[in-house]
């Protein structure tokens, strides 16, 4: 009696939508090699949706895991054809020697019709030859996809699988682009505006998140605030000799480019103090000690065991001031730089002026950065001809066409901020104005972090001298 030799099947498939087909055609031909040549199939491991650049696949690990138990009772190992078992030459052919040298297993490409014998040169030789075809094949449409990307990237599309937080697809192919979605724009306003302010990352982070915010990752608010998505830009990176860099989108940013820029300039400077937020100590972090370093906030036991809270120098023994005192005279502050009514009247038509003259210089600075914008944009397309016609080098080019488009992404942000309404900037200012007429209210009404914000615009700048015969006078 004659005992059939047996055989174990691998098939993989990386395209998942092209999954039913793609294993039918595979199980089909396994399955007939097998019976043609008498061989009994013993298993089967089949890979969904995996690459074969390595071998890190689940059913591949398994297929090695049941070589190492019972290799003595397996002659073959059937692939439909060498590319579904590896595209990585220097893996696959160290995988084809083990499996015949260490487990005398043999591979087969049914479709091909090849018996890859180690011992046998011209086999070995095919087998060698079948690999690196398939790799270079690998390598070739690697490069027509990064090529396509890097195309529709220039072009300012938005060439990625899922779209930002903030953002969803519309359209179809070459017309697909991004579109914002409102209520998620809020949250990202949010954490750009509230960054710029010098509010803590985890701070932003509690607060997005009751504001609705579902991304997860301890990184999820630094790689927002360094997208330039968010700016309606696109980063290009570069593809052989052509350069990259950030290019206009297609789609609208949610922030302009200038708050970007702002962010971005604050992301690389050294991260500020940590400060942990109390209710019961709001200026903790704001008040100073007459050394310059900020005071703590920690509540001491008294002498009956009662403890009362104070703000302290970290360093300075020698200061120790009541947080009730501090906070009634923050709120006294509050109450002298409160305007009275009949000013807030003189103030608002003053403002008005102001608006109107600052309209009328703005329309002319605006026509000035346009002129430059378009002389910018000719001396960038200047640059690229003569990179084309070969009169300088690559590296010459891309150091120029680096500051070209950064000059020509700073006039597009400066000309974005002098097209915004300024009509619609004074009735907001008019709007708020009478705010100003209790600033002890508004400070009582205030959350912890507002009170903060609110005080942090007070001491950094200069907004009223004093007031004297109903006259005020401003430095």
């Amino acid at each position: 009696m004659i005992l059939r030799k047996k055989a174990i099947r691998y098939l993989r498939f990386s395209d998942l939508k092209q999954s039913q087909h793609s294993i039918e055609r595979q199980d089909l031909y396994t399955k007939n090699y097998a019976e043609f040549n008498d061989l009994e199939i013993i298993d089967t491991f089949i890979d969904r949706g995996r690459s074969a650049k390595t071998f890190d696949r689940p059913d591949f690990i398994k297929l090695k895991q049941f070589i190492d138990k019972h290799y003595r009772f397996v002659d073959y190992l059937l692939v439909d054809q060498l590319d579904r078992f590896s595209r990585n030459a220097g893996e696959a052919i160290n995988m084809v020697k083990r499996l015949q040298k260490h487990y005398n297993i043999q591979i087969v490409s049914v479709t091909e019709g090849i018996v890859f014998d180690y011992n046998t040169p011209g086999s070995f030789f095919r087998a060698g030859l079948q690999l690196l075809l398939a790799e270079e094949d690998n390598i070739n449409r690697s490069i027509k996809v990064r090529g396509t990307i890097y195309a529709a990237r220039k072009e300012g599309r938005y060439a990625h699988g899922k779209p930002p937080y903030g953002y969803k697809k519309e359209g179809e192919g070459k017309n697909k682009k991004l579109a914002i979605v409102e209520d998620q724009a809020r949250i990202v306003t949010y954490i750009f505006e509230s960054y710029i302010k010098g509010v803590p990352l985890y701070v932003i982070r509690k607060e997005v998140v009751n504001m609705g915010f579902t991304v997860k990752g301890n990184s999820a608010i630094e790689k927002i605030l360094a997208n330039p998505i968010y700016a309606g830009m696109i980063d290009v990176k570069p593809f052989k000799d052509y350069p990259g860099g950030l290019v206009d989108g297609q789609h609208e940013g949610i922030i302009n480019k200038l708050t970007w820029n702002m962010v971005q300039e604050l992301i690389k400077k050294p991260e500020k103090i940590h400060v942990q937020l109390s209710d019961d100590f709001p200026l903790k972090g704001v008040l100073k000690c007459h050394c310059g370093r900020p005071l703590t906030g920690a509540p001491s036991r008294g002498k009956t065991g009662v403890y009362y809270n104070y703000y302290k120098c970290s360093v300075s023994r020698h200061l120790n001031l009541s947080a009730n005192k501090a906070h009634e005279q923050m709120l006294e502050i509050q109450r002298l730089m409160s305007i009275p009514n009949n000013l807030v009247k003189k103030i608002s038509r003053a403002s008005a002026e102001i608006f109107e003259r600052k309209m009328r210089e703005d329309k002319k600075a605006l026509m000035a950065k346009r002129v430059e914008l378009e002389k910018e944009e000719t001396k960038l397309y200047n640059v690229e001809e003569k990179f084309i016609d070969g009169d300088i080098s690559k590296e010459t080019y891309q150091r120029m066409w680096n500051a070209s488009n950064k000059n020509i992404m700073t006039l597009k942000a400066e000309i974005d901020l002098l097209k915004q309404d300024g009509g619609a900037i004074n009735d907001l200012f008019a709007k708020n104005l009478s705010k100003l007429t209790d600033l002890r209210y508004v400070y009582n009404h205030c959350s912890t972090l507002d009170k903060r914000e609110l005080i942090n615009i007070g001491s950094s700048t200069k907004v009223v001298e004093g007031i004297k015969n109903n006259e005020i006078f401003v430095s």
